[in-house]
């Protein structure tokens, strides 16, 4: 599906985030000056509006140059149903004057997804629920801006180009890939500098035949750099989505798209982030990933492919090999952190994509955003107090029935002794404190929890 102009240019600055303390970040501070309110200096003041507005005016469409979100509800033309890129308008509490406002890249009967500025004080795809969405805008008879106003206005520019980090990651991939081989052993069959005989012919746009084979195993040993590169970056960073990773996620993906495919490397990331397993790099996936720290995104990522390796039946052969170059490529996605990003990667203050706290405050004149909760991973059952209330009561209640059939040392005589009064006492005192611990640690719980495997000895 073609994406407008401005949804290209509002891609380029994914990642721009607020500085954190008194600075101010200068790109999201000239979101402000190109909709005509040079007068914000900070990048405090709510600005979705102001981000949504300067993608517009980049894109040479006049907006409403207002940093109220709910200014586009009035602007354009109506959208009903699913059109890319639309500008979407959502409300923010019971308040009339207060909304968000993002680009539209996907929904569902709950769900919406954008792509939008202020979401978690920076520009990153979140989900919102669909019950929040008061419309849908489109440019209609809207006057286009001249370049040159757009330029006098105070565009910056696009960021830091891609070239840099997709010639980090080729060079890493080419480096682990080598030269030319033909392994009878390799599934891939003959490649050269890691793109197989099979790419190469599709590349050509040549049936790979008996006939075909000797010419094209020719051409594929003399391929030219510039070739290898342009079919690198076509079927595999562009194809895999990498550019719209961040940094060291993109870095680590494209080694995998180039080893497993793209497809095969988008299943495997949208395991790591917890996304549905389509195969597609979409909003959802995107959502997820902006949602996950990018370090613990990259640990899960890296055990699923190592398993991914372990169940080829090649594995025998080349398996050491292929564990070595996850480790590898972990390094390398670490090394490559602090380049100028094409993506950048997303502030430490994470959210889980299908709550709508990722909109900070959207009034023209707002103060700062409460802070957000960061995300907080599943807890183990072993550490709920709630569990642990719960089986203090059972304990309580049942072990002086239960104990002597596992061969404790709770028996009548002992009963006698201590008086059947006694052992009433322990139970209520027992069954009350178990009580109140359940009360109390569902009270405080703001942890989902987990399972974890646990060894009981007797």
């Amino acid at each position: 599906m073609t994406q407008p102009r401005w949804l290209e240019l509002a891609w380029g600055d994914l990642g721009v985030a607020e500085t954190p303390g008194p600075a101010h970040t200068a790109r999201v501070v000239a979101y402000f000056a190109e909709v005509d309110h040079p007068e914000v200096t900070n990048d405090e003041t709510a600005w979705c509006a102001a981000f949504v507005g300067a993608c517009l005016e980049r894109a040479g469409i006049r907006s409403t140059r207002s940093l109220a979100a709910r200014s586009y509800l009035g602007w354009g033309e109506q959208v009903t149903g699913f059109r890319l890129g639309a500008i979407a308008v959502l409300s923010r509490t019971a308040d009339p004057a207060l909304g968000h406002v993002g680009f539209l890249l996907g929904q569902t009967a709950e769900t919406v997804f954008l792509l939008g500025g202020n979401q978690g004080d920076s520009v990153r795809v979140a989900a919102f629920p669909h019950a929040r969405l008061l419309g849908l805008r489109w440019p209609a008879n809207t006057p286009v801006i001249p370049e040159a106003e757009g330029a006098a206005r105070g565009y910056p520019g696009p960021p830091a180009a891609s070239d840099a980090l997709f010639e980090r990651a080729l060079a890493h991939v080419l480096e682990l890939e080598g030269g030319y081989a033909e392994d009878p052993h390799d599934p891939g069959g003959p490649t050269n500098f890691g793109i197989t005989l099979a790419t190469y012919a599709r590349d050509k746009g040549i049936r790979l035949t008996a006939e075909t084979l000797g010419q094209l195993k020719a051409e594929l040993r003399a391929i030219p750099r510039s070739s290898v590169a342009r079919i690198y970056r076509e079927r595999y960073w562009l194809a895999a989505s990498c550019p719209e990773l961040p940094v060291p996620l993109a870095l680590f993906h494209f080694d995998a798209a180039v080893n497993h495919g793209p497809a095969g490397a988008a299943r495997m990331l949208q395991q790591a982030v917890g996304a549905s397993v389509d195969g597609e790099v979409g909003p959802e996936t995107l959502a997820a990933v902006a949602a996950l720290p990018v370090a613990e995104a990259l640990a899960r990522y890296a055990a699923i492919r190592r398993g991914q390796y372990r169940s080829l039946p090649a594995f025998w052969r080349f398996g050491k090999g292929w564990l070595a170059r996850v480790e590898r490529t972990l390094a390398a996605a670490d090394a490559v952190a602090a380049l100028p990003p094409p993506v950048r990667s997303p502030q430490p203050k994470e959210i889980h994509p299908m709550t709508d706290a990722t909109d900070a405050t959207d009034a023209p004149a707002a103060a700062d955003a409460p802070a957000e909760a960061p995300a907080t991973a599943a807890k183990w059952w072993g550490h709920s107090m709630t569990i642990w209330g719960a089986v203090v009561t059972g304990l309580s209640t049942v072990l002086p029935v239960v104990a002597p059939l596992a061969g404790l040392d709770v028996t009548p005589e002992a009963v006698r002794q201590l008086g059947d009064q006694s052992i009433l006492v322990v139970q209520a005192v027992g069954g009350l404190a178990g009580t109140i611990l359940t009360i109390y640690g569902r009270m405080r719980a703001t942890t989902a929890l987990e399972r974890r495997q646990i060894k009981l000895t007797l």
